[in-house]
């Protein structure tokens, strides 16, 4: 049997590569700024909820890099 050869393309790697850097943080976001559930309502509440919880990990990301 033959083993079939992956072709992967830099392009797509680049896309693998920002994704898997950007993965850890979606996750610690959920987890720590209470995303996994929306109690905001309608569409607006959904937006406001995504950038008041990324507005708190880039405050604190600031935090930890003036500290």
């Amino acid at each position: 049997m033959v083993s079939q050869k992956r072709r992967v393309t830099p392009a797509i790697k680049r896309q693998m590569s920002r994704r898997s850097a950007i993965e850890p943080v979606i996750g610690h976001i959920k987890a720590d700024y209470r995303m996994g559930r929306n109690h905001l309502a309608c569409e607006q509440g959904d937006a406001v909820n995504a950038i008041l919880a990324a507005t708190g990990y880039n405050f604190s990301l600031l935090l930890n890099w003036f500290g």
